[in-house]
């Protein structure tokens, strides 16, 4: 997933110097590449949504669904978001959307046939806690950010002192690989501040629902469920890997670096400490 996702913003920032490199304007390519990122956000819901299959679901076709969030937005203060479900095996969920009062959380049926009611209402605190944090706006300004970063370097050099004494721009090839190596440094902290937003949605549905042990019970049964997945689905659900509770793959097989999710074990130890500040029964 790490791979991919460096590969996909190499070719977003490849795009984005092309369209400069040929138009002759800088504020035209920042333009796209601003709407581009734009585009991302205020459509982040129903392109999560579609990319998996999921479908919104009214209160008459998941009554206890809708029961578990009505009674944590109400903990929690805060508006009740669209409620939708995921026809796959694989055992997850997610909540995106661009504000709180514009929001979606899903739910696969895989995860609702394997967790008890109490794991599951955990699993949808940590949900609710991601909407109400806006993590959504904050990972789309931070990529948005780092996507800029690699322009400004770019164009900074090309007026800055980066000419030849002949007149010339620096080679177009140079001003690309510092653009990358400028998009990789922000790569590698957005996906720094991805782990840190999970432990934080962590903390919060514990502290949401006062049991953090049904939380962290849950998270060892969808990471142990996950590799019993075929690898296609699992395959096809990478894209949203940075939204699920969990992610779509195996964690060993990449580097701790670029991983979107902390490690397991390091979430478990967590949601212990707040058990014990909690005081909840072992």
């Amino acid at each position: 997933m790490g791979g991919v996702g460096l590969g996909l913003g190499a070719l977003y920032v490849a795009f984005g110097v092309v369209l400069i490199y040929y138009s002759g304007s800088a504020l035209f390519g920042l333009v796209i590449t601003v709407a581009m990122a734009w585009g991302q956000w205020y459509f982040s819901d129903r392109l999560a949504l579609k990319s998996i299959g999921g479908r919104e679901v009214t209160p008459e076709q998941a009554p206890e669904l809708h029961a578990m969030i009505d009674r944590l937005c109400v903990l929690a203060d805060m508006p009740k978001p669209r409620v939708a479900v995921a026809v796959t095996d694989m055992p997850n969920a997610f909540a995106t959307g661009r504000t709180p009062s514009h929001s979606v959380v899903c739910v696969t049926t895989g995860i609702m046939q394997r967790l008890d009611a109490e794991e599951l209402e955990g699993v949808l605190s940590h949900e609710l806690a991601h909407v109400a944090n806006r993590d959504v706006s904050v990972m789309t300004v931070a990529s948005s950010l780092g996507l800029l970063a690699g322009f400004i370097t770019r164009w900074g050099f090309y007026f800055g002192g980066g000419r030849n004494r002949d007149g010339g721009g620096l080679p177009f090839f140079a001003v690309f690989l510092v653009s990358m190596a400028v998009y990789f440094v922000s790569f590698l902290l957005t996906r720094a501040l991805s782990r840190y937003r999970e432990l934080s949605a962590d903390r919060s549905g514990a502290y949401l629902t006062g049991r953090p042990s049904k939380l962290a019970s849950a998270l060892v049964k969808i990471s142990g469920e996950m590799s019993r997945i075929p690898n296609k689905d699992l395959r096809d659900a990478q894209a949203l890997s940075a939204f699920f509770i969990a992610p779509a793959i195996n964690r060993e097989s990449i580097g701790a670096m670029m991983s979107t999710h902390p490690p397991l074990q390091q979430r478990l130890d967590q949601l212990a400490k707040v058990g014990s500040e909690l005081g909840e029964p072992v």
